[in-house]
Protein backbone atom coordinates (compact mmCIF):
# COMPACT_ATOMS: atom_id res chain seq x y z
CA UNK A 1 0.00 0.00 0.00
CA UNK A 2 2.78 2.45 0.90
CA UNK A 3 4.72 1.72 -2.30
CA UNK A 4 1.57 2.27 -4.34
CA UNK A 5 0.92 5.57 -2.55
CA UNK A 6 4.52 6.63 -3.20
CA UNK A 7 4.15 5.79 -6.90
CA UNK A 8 0.87 7.71 -7.05
CA UNK A 9 2.52 10.79 -5.52
CA UNK A 10 5.36 10.55 -8.07
CA UNK A 11 2.88 10.27 -10.93
CA UNK A 12 0.67 13.13 -9.74
CA UNK A 13 3.73 15.34 -9.20
CA UNK A 14 5.07 14.66 -12.71
CA UNK A 15 1.65 15.14 -14.32
CA UNK A 16 1.11 18.47 -12.54
CA UNK A 17 4.52 19.71 -13.66
CA UNK A 18 3.79 18.63 -17.23
CA UNK A 19 0.31 20.25 -17.26
CA UNK A 20 1.65 23.50 -15.80
CA UNK A 21 5.04 23.36 -17.58
CA UNK A 22 5.08 27.05 -18.61
CA UNK A 23 5.11 28.13 -14.95
CA UNK A 24 7.02 25.15 -13.53
CA UNK A 25 10.56 25.97 -14.66
CA UNK A 26 12.99 28.86 -14.62
CA UNK A 27 13.90 31.76 -12.39
CA UNK A 28 10.27 32.70 -11.74
CA UNK A 29 8.23 29.59 -11.13
CA UNK A 30 4.99 28.58 -9.53
CA UNK A 31 5.35 24.80 -9.65
CA UNK A 32 1.84 23.71 -8.63
CA UNK A 33 3.15 20.19 -7.93
CA UNK A 34 5.17 21.64 -5.04
CA UNK A 35 1.95 21.67 -3.03
CA UNK A 36 2.68 17.96 -2.58
CA UNK A 37 6.02 18.67 -0.86
CA UNK A 38 4.28 18.88 2.50
CA UNK A 39 2.85 15.34 2.25
CA UNK A 40 5.75 13.89 4.29
CA UNK A 41 4.03 15.54 7.26
CA UNK A 42 1.38 12.83 6.96
CA UNK A 43 3.20 9.91 5.35
CA UNK A 44 6.86 8.96 5.13
CA UNK A 45 6.37 7.22 1.78
CA UNK A 46 5.77 10.63 0.24
CA UNK A 47 9.52 11.26 0.47
CA UNK A 48 10.34 8.67 -2.20
CA UNK A 49 7.35 9.69 -4.32
CA UNK A 50 8.42 13.33 -4.33
CA UNK A 51 12.01 12.43 -5.18
CA UNK A 52 10.98 10.22 -8.12
CA UNK A 53 8.31 12.69 -9.28
CA UNK A 54 10.81 15.54 -9.28
CA UNK A 55 13.37 13.47 -11.14
CA UNK A 56 10.85 12.51 -13.83
CA UNK A 57 9.68 16.11 -14.12
CA UNK A 58 13.17 17.51 -14.40
CA UNK A 59 14.10 14.98 -17.08
CA UNK A 60 11.31 16.56 -19.12
CA UNK A 61 12.27 20.09 -18.02
CA UNK A 62 15.30 20.49 -20.20
CA UNK A 63 17.95 21.91 -17.83
CA UNK A 64 19.93 18.69 -17.86
CA UNK A 65 21.83 16.94 -15.06
CA UNK A 66 21.90 19.96 -12.74
CA UNK A 67 18.12 20.00 -12.65
CA UNK A 68 17.60 16.24 -12.84
CA UNK A 69 19.96 15.36 -10.00
CA UNK A 70 20.28 18.71 -8.22
CA UNK A 71 16.57 19.48 -8.16
CA UNK A 72 15.69 15.94 -7.13
CA UNK A 73 18.31 16.08 -4.38
CA UNK A 74 16.91 19.37 -3.11
CA UNK A 75 13.44 17.82 -3.04
CA UNK A 76 14.76 14.77 -1.18
CA UNK A 77 16.45 16.98 1.42
CA UNK A 78 13.37 19.17 1.86
CA UNK A 79 11.08 16.12 2.12
CA UNK A 80 13.28 14.50 4.78
CA UNK A 81 13.40 17.74 6.78
CA UNK A 82 9.65 18.22 6.38
CA UNK A 83 9.11 14.73 7.78
CA UNK A 84 11.59 15.30 10.63
CA UNK A 85 9.91 18.56 11.69
CA UNK A 86 6.33 17.44 10.97
CA UNK A 87 5.10 18.63 14.39
CA UNK A 88 6.34 22.18 13.79
CA UNK A 89 5.64 25.05 11.42
CA UNK A 90 9.15 24.35 10.09
CA UNK A 91 7.69 21.43 8.17
CA UNK A 92 6.10 23.95 5.81
CA UNK A 93 9.21 26.14 5.69
CA UNK A 94 11.71 23.51 4.50
CA UNK A 95 10.45 23.19 0.90
CA UNK A 96 10.46 26.99 0.62
CA UNK A 97 13.94 27.41 2.10
CA UNK A 98 15.61 24.48 0.34
CA UNK A 99 14.23 25.37 -3.08
CA UNK A 100 14.81 29.06 -2.57
CA UNK A 101 18.47 28.79 -1.64
CA UNK A 102 19.62 25.57 -3.33
CA UNK A 103 17.72 25.58 -6.63
CA UNK A 104 18.73 29.22 -6.99
CA UNK A 105 22.37 28.23 -6.60
CA UNK A 106 22.35 25.93 -9.61
CA UNK A 107 20.10 28.24 -11.64
CA UNK A 108 22.67 30.95 -11.00
CA UNK A 109 25.44 28.58 -12.05
CA UNK A 110 23.90 27.27 -15.27
CA UNK A 111 21.78 30.24 -16.40
CA UNK A 112 23.92 33.07 -15.04
CA UNK A 113 20.95 34.73 -13.33
CA UNK A 114 21.55 36.89 -10.22
CA UNK A 115 21.65 34.60 -7.18
CA UNK A 116 19.82 36.73 -4.58
CA UNK A 117 17.13 37.83 -7.01
CA UNK A 118 16.60 34.18 -7.92
CA UNK A 119 16.45 33.23 -4.22
CA UNK A 120 13.67 35.78 -3.78
CA UNK A 121 11.72 34.77 -6.87
CA UNK A 122 11.99 30.99 -6.35
CA UNK A 123 11.21 31.34 -2.62
CA UNK A 124 8.22 33.53 -3.37
CA UNK A 125 6.76 31.11 -5.90
CA UNK A 126 7.39 28.17 -3.58
CA UNK A 127 5.83 29.97 -0.61
CA UNK A 128 2.70 30.83 -2.59
CA UNK A 129 2.21 27.22 -3.67
CA UNK A 130 3.11 25.59 -0.34
CA UNK A 131 1.05 27.98 1.78
CA UNK A 132 -1.93 28.45 -0.55
CA UNK A 133 -2.23 24.84 -1.75
CA UNK A 134 -0.03 22.60 0.41
CA UNK A 135 -1.32 23.67 3.82
CA UNK A 136 -4.98 23.18 2.83
CA UNK A 137 -4.06 19.85 1.20
CA UNK A 138 -2.56 18.52 4.46
CA UNK A 139 -5.59 19.73 6.41
CA UNK A 140 -8.02 18.17 3.94
CA UNK A 141 -6.23 14.82 3.83
CA UNK A 142 -5.85 14.61 7.61
CA UNK A 143 -9.57 15.24 8.17
CA UNK A 144 -10.88 13.15 5.25
CA UNK A 145 -8.68 10.13 5.81
CA UNK A 146 -8.46 9.34 9.48
CA UNK A 147 -5.47 7.05 8.95
CA UNK A 148 -3.42 9.99 7.65
CA UNK A 149 -2.49 11.89 10.75
CA UNK A 150 0.74 13.34 11.99
CA UNK A 151 2.07 10.27 13.74
CA UNK A 152 4.96 9.87 16.11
Amino acid sequence: MKLARSALIAAVYAILVWIFAPISFGMVQFRIAEALTVLPILMPEAILGLFVGTMLSNILGGLGPWDIFGGSGVTLLAACLTRRFRHSWLAYAWPILCNGFLVSAYLHRILGVPYWLTVLSVSFGEAVVVLALGVPLVRLLSTRFKGLTIDD
